[in-house]
């Protein structure tokens, strides 16, 4: 009788222990403040903290339906505060030079504008700024939500979309820094970040969700390779832009 007790509890080891680990990882999983997930999907695409260093040039390729296609080359150099953003989309090209508050325009290699080409293609010191902010902001994701004015709800939120469960950060800003709210959604096991989401009115189901795929490694941080782009309102598919060369 002892002996085959004995054999049954052995035989019931492996299963109670992956009942245990399932326990304890669902309990580390419950307890996991916003900043504890934060800090991981950091060490995931960062493990060096190489973004406050990064010094590199992205080549990204923007699909728009009914749109020709538009080549981005995106120079970020964090330590040297300079950016470059050189564009070039069908016979047209124009080149944004930020570099430590400084701001130079070219279009189609020359900085002589037209108010035309101005105003046609938005060309501006306030809009490439902005244009800094924004791939800056896209591509320093998750660690740019360590900067001054990022609230990180403290609550961790479980959300399956579309399909898939994942642990989800809201973050909202402080009005100098904007006005939107984001969701940043992790893989729950890797803490990859795969969605985010934003809203300018949450109560309007405005904004967008951005899919995340295909990590890549440049600069020593992981990168999502393709974005896709779908309005929240109706899922309507807005564009792609790809990590090209």
């Amino acid at each position: 009788m002892h002996r085959n007790k004995r054999v049954y509890f052995q035989s019931c080891l492996p299963f109670l222990l992956v009942i245990f680990l399932t326990a304890q990882n669902a309990i580390a999983q419950k307890e996991l403040s916003a900043n504890e997930l934060l800090n991981r999907s950091i060490s995931f695409h960062d493990p060096n903290g190489a973004w406050s260093a990064f010094n590199d040039t992205l080549e990204i390729e923007l699909t728009i339906p009914n749109s020709s296609k538009r080549h981005s080359s995106v120079y970020i150099n964090i330590p040297e505060e300079h950016f470059t953003l050189e564009v070039k989309k069908d016979s047209d090209a124009y080149v944004y030079e930020l570099d430590k508050g400084t701001c130079k325009i070219l279009f189609n290699g020359s900085t002589e504008i037209s108010e035309e080409d101005k105003k046609t293609h938005r060309l501006s010191c306030e809009r490439g700024n902005m244009m800094k902010d924004y791939y800056t902001y896209l591509y320093g994701l998750p660690m740019k939500l360590k900067d001054p004015g990022a609230i990180l709800s403290p609550e961790v939120s479980k959300r399956v979309f579309q399909g898939k469960e994942y642990l989800v950060l809201k973050v909202s800003y402080q009005e100098e820094v904007g006005s939107d709210v984001w969701y940043f959604y992790f893989d729950p096991k890797s803490y990859a970040m795969e969605v985010y989401q934003f809203y300018h009115d949450e109560a309007k189901n405005d904004g967008e969700y951005i899919l995340l795929t295909d990590l890549v490694e440049i600069g020593g941080i992981k990168m999502p390779k393709t974005r896709k782009w779908y309005y929240n309102s109706d899922q309507k598919y807005l564009g792609t832009d790809k990590l090209v060369n």
